[in-house]
């Protein structure tokens, strides 16, 4: 026990029993058990992490892969990611990692300091908390925020949004963008293909905008089960109307994965009608992702439609913005520099 780290945003209960209040699962976990993400695990009445400072997954990544668009673009990302997930997608690309318990996989030993420190070393200019769900590894993830912002690294969180307005909030004093992956629009899709469901993604994408966490959303289309028209216009204006015509949104296409491999990959057409549908709701960044779409996959601005940023896959291959501005004098939304 010496060597883990307590947890946070918990409660001790009779019996020994702790309450983990990090996620809306709100864990009941008694004396030597762990809670529905596998990572947190109570030792002798209190909670503990099992993933603290030990990664599975490190790689320096482009910053446009998470996917950030409108986010210090053309800059590398220092990425780690541990073991487990408190949802349990059935597509999940990351599932040898997500759903596996910490002794079942290897890891490495890297402190918040080592870390800040391997990302300055590599002239990253951003860490990313990734790959598998960073709610899960909580604590690491706000002690490396806190040295990386001394250091005037950026932090970003890759993240299901499947956490509780507390910690939440506390993560914004430290956390410069986010891209929450918003799986669909129907808490018939949450509850039967991730085990969760909506509500709580939806309060965590309004807080992120509230603190001013720059903000980008993600949602995978899969053929059958969250593609409808009809669904991701509910979806687009929702956004509009709860954060605005200026968040990016990123529809990317499904590839058959983990549980679901009996559903074909997701036809560019459907991307391309999703993106459609997002554009007539009025939503100024709208972006096609996991399949080739270069004109798609680039910035525009919205006042006068000339071309931002050209993007070839995650690659900036040209920048027309110059502090931010268009050469018609609109000030794009983002972060920059």
């Amino acid at each position: 026990m010496k060597d883990l780290k307590e947890c946070l945003f918990y409660e001790k209960l009779e019996e020994n029993n702790v309450k983990c209040n990090l996620c809306p699962r709100h864990c009941i976990i008694a004396e030597g058990k762990r809670g529905n993400c596998k990572a947190r695990e109570n030792q002798k009445g209190k909670l503990y992490s099992l993933v603290y400072a030990k990664p599975c997954a490190i790689a320096i990544d482009p910053i446009e892969k998470k996917p950030f668009y409108q986010f210090m673009p053309g800059n590398s990302a220092y990425s780690i990611g541990t073991a487990g997930c408190n949802l349990h997608c059935q597509f999940c690309q990351n599932w040898t990692t997500s759903q596996a318990r910490p002794e079942d996989i290897t890891s490495m030993t890297l402190t918040p300091k080592q870390l800040v420190e391997e990302a300055e070393f590599h002239g990253c200019r951003a860490i990313a908390y990734t790959y598998n769900e960073p709610i899960i590894f909580y604590e690491y993830v706000l002690d490396c925020a806190k040295l990386a912002k001394k250091k005037g690294i950026k932090n970003i969180i890759v993240c299901n949004g499947f956490i509780n307005q507390e910690p939440l909030k506390e993560w914004c004093k430290y956390i410069d963008a986010a891209n929450i992956d918003l799986k669909a629009f129907t808490d018939k899709f949450y509850k039967q293909i991730t085990g969760a469901w909506i509500k709580p993604v939806l309060e965590s994408i309004k807080t992120l905008k509230k603190q001013g966490v720059w903000l980008e959303i993600t949602n995978l289309i899969i053929p059958t089960l969250n593609d409808k028209p009809a669904e991701i216009k509910k979806m687009c204006k929702w956004i509009k109307e709860n954060i605005g015509t200026t968040t990016p949104l990123h529809f990317t296409a499904f590839y058959p994965c983990y549980k679901i491999l009996d559903i074909p990959p997701t036809p560019k057409d459907t991307l391309l009608k999703a993106k459609s549908i997002a554009d007539k709701e009025g939503l100024k960044y709208v972006y096609v992702g996991n399949v080739p779409a270069e004109k798609e996959s680039n910035t525009y601005c919205p006042k006068c439609g000339k071309l931002l940023i050209r993007r070839g896959w995650f690659n900036i291959t040209q920048n027309n913005l110059r502090k931010g501005k268009c050469n018609c004098g609109y000030k794009a939304d983002g972060i920059w520099e």
